[in-house]
């Protein structure tokens, strides 16, 4: 009996010992937090996902308290509201923010894709691209798996019935996410209201892209020579609308007309109904041809 009770005693006693010991060292080397910090991240949407170039809310609220170089706007989907407001907390002067969605450069139909072989397995993007680069023909384009969407943290996108990710641009932030984890690519950020853009993610020549898919870039330069603001590039075979310049200066997207795929593709309204003027206008131009040739023709005889 009298041993079990010096047993306890000295545990009892060893116990707080180490408990002293560990308050003191507690004391000691505590670290001092810069209530900001918590300020800060109390402001931050929650979203982690990574736009800042941080990982994550913490981090970068962190950073931004404790790190004069750096800029109190990286947070892409708390936007202008929460920029503002870290840069008030920090005392840091917050540089306008361009508002950005993301963008699906596919426009292929899963269900009308070539394949190259019939997938089975984990329906995830990742997965199905180690295997032979994944089973769409076009390797370049959207595999229809939904990892994108699985992993936005703002419930912004979603999978369509043609297989393809659909953007709620009412919830996208902009953050990038989806764009970094697609092991394709294929989803861009564009600015907000950009009249037109070239869905398609294709490199390969002319003939290779036209032979896996009906609506490829061909890289032709076609939408390049029509654009009287220098707003189109062609690069590996691939056009690309500068959606800035775009926006800014464009009201009449001849674009539409010249591309023999139809690869670029109007995305607001008022680009809609000038690409159907413009589709009218060159139709009506065509018979007007045809009828000169006819009537020009009937005359010789």
């Amino acid at each position: 009996m009298n041993t079990a009770i010096m047993v306890v005693l000295v545990m009892t006693g060893i116990g707080l010992v180490f408990g002293l010991i560990l308050a003191f060292a507690n004391k000691a080397f505590a670290i001092e937090t810069n209530p900001l910090i918590e300020i800060v991240e109390d402001v931050l949407p929650k979203g982690q996902c990574g736009a800042c170039g941080y990982a994550g809310c913490a981090a970068y609220a962190e950073a931004v308290v404790l790190e004069p170089d750096v800029a109190p706007n990286l947070c892409v989907p708390g936007k202008k509201i929460v920029a503002d407001q870290v840069a008030e907390i920090t005392g840091k002067v917050s540089a306008e923010i361009e508002p950005r969605v993301a963008q699906i450069k596919c426009n292929n139909p899963i269900s009308d894709a070539i394949k190259k072989y019939n997938y089975v397995g984990l329906e995830d993007c990742i997965a199905a691209s180690l295997v032979q680069g994944g089973p769409k023909g076009c390797q370049y384009g959207c595999m229809g798996f939904g990892t994108c969407a699985a992993n936005c943290p703002f419930d912004a996108l979603t999978m369509g019935e043609n297989g393809l990710p659909i953007v709620d641009e009412k919830k996208c932030t902009g953050c990038g996410k989806c764009s970094l984890i697609c092991p394709k690519h294929v989803i861009t950020m564009a600015p907000i209201g950009a009249p037109v853009a070239v869905l398609c993610n294709s490199k390969d020549k002319g003939a290779a892209a036209k032979k896996v898919c009906s609506v490829a870039c061909i890289g032709c330069g076609a939408c390049k020579k029509s654009c009287p603001y220098d707003a189109i590039t062609v690069e590996n075979n691939l056009a690309t609308v500068n959606g800035t310049i775009c926006l800014e200066k464009c009201n009449n997207p001849i674009c539409l007309e010249k591309c023999p795929t139809g690869a670029i593709v109007p995305l607001t309204e008022d680009a809609k109904k000038a690409s159907v003027i413009l589709k009218e206008a060159v139709a009506k131009a065509k018979a007007e041809k045809a009828a000169q040739a006819a009537q020009a023709k009937k005359e010789e005889k």
